[in-house]
């Protein structure tokens, strides 16, 4: 019996990877990490087993990282480089001690040498310090996801347009769901995760903002347009939501031409397409209202 480990597992991505795992695997060969046990209650009522993780702690994860013989590593929300590599190497010490071989990593598009985003050297170094690791791998990357689109689709419709400062550069999407399904299909098949793959998973095309406001009118039934504002200007109307300057480095590598590579790696990984983004927004968009 392979026992499965989820870090992260109470996040956004993180619990749409257990469900999709406990379709492939069963509940009882998953293990899912949490920060804070008593706000998953529900998840060890449910069947789960559960473990506390702390990234900054080798000890505690050495000990939750105990028996597991795959570990998914979806790694906490920071924008703080330094912060992000030092839990990741204090999880690499984790795996060593506990005896796990093989690791799923996820990772973003955003890794390119002169790709200005504020964590691409996170991501930049990500495959080079597994290579060297010793460890059976896969790396995932994820393009940007589509969810947060939806609860902004109020915003754009007020303001009449989509105002990304990236100007006629296209970026790739991919839905956390269809995200989920790829990393929970490499997980439980040796021959996709344990020869140093890395994979990027899209939609099987690129938007640009045209078409991206586009899908949104036609989604929405509301007249959305594009009008880019600064970067600086983009960067001053989010800083108070915390990830103002973050989010604007992102788009700038975006007008750079650095976030919208496209592959087939999640149809090779599952066997079908993913879902694009017309229908995406409309589906979702649908459900909130």
């Amino acid at each position: 019996m392979t026992k499965y480990m989820v870090t992260g597992a109470t996040g956004h991505l993180g619990q749409k990877v257990v469900t999709q795992l406990r379709k492939l695997t069963g509940i009882k060969n998953i293990r899912l990490g949490v920060h804070t046990p008593a706000k998953a209650i529900h998840l060890k009522n449910a069947g789960y087993e559960l473990a506390a993780i702390d990234y900054r702690q080798v000890a505690t994860m050495t000990k939750a990282f105990q028996g597991v013989d795959v570990l998914i590593y979806i790694p906490s929300i920071t924008y703080n480089v330094q912060d992000r590599i030092n839990e990741f190497e204090n999880s690499l010490t984790a795996m060593k001690q506990a005896g796990v071989c093989n690791l799923v990593d996820v990772s973003f598009i955003a890794d390119q040498p002169n790709n200005p985003f504020q964590m691409a050297g996170y991501y930049a170094y990500l495959p080079a310090r597994l290579a060297s690791s010793g460890f059976q791998y896969a790396v995932i990357k994820n393009s940007l996801y589509a969810d947060p689109l939806i609860p902004y689709l109020p915003e754009l419709i007020e303001r009449h347009n989509v105002i990304y400062p990236v100007g006629d550069q296209a970026m790739s999407f991919i839905s956390r769901a269809d995200s989920a399904e790829a990393i929970a299909n490499v997980a439980v098949k040796p021959y996709l995760r344990n020869h140093g793959q890395n994979y990027l998973l899209t939609m099987e095309q690129n938007y640009n903002m045209v078409e991206l406001a586009r899908l949104m009118t036609a989604a929405t039934g509301k007249q959305i347009g594009y009008s880019p504002v600064t970067l600086q200007k983009f960067a001053d109307i989010y800083r108070a939501e915390g990830d103002g300057d973050e989010l604007a480095s992102m788009y700038r590598a975006a007008a750079m031409g650095l976030m919208d590579k496209v592959t087939n790696d999640f149809r090779h990984i599952t066997g079908h397409a993913p879902q694009n983004m017309g229908d995406f927004l409309k589906q979702n968009y649908q459900r909130t209202k």
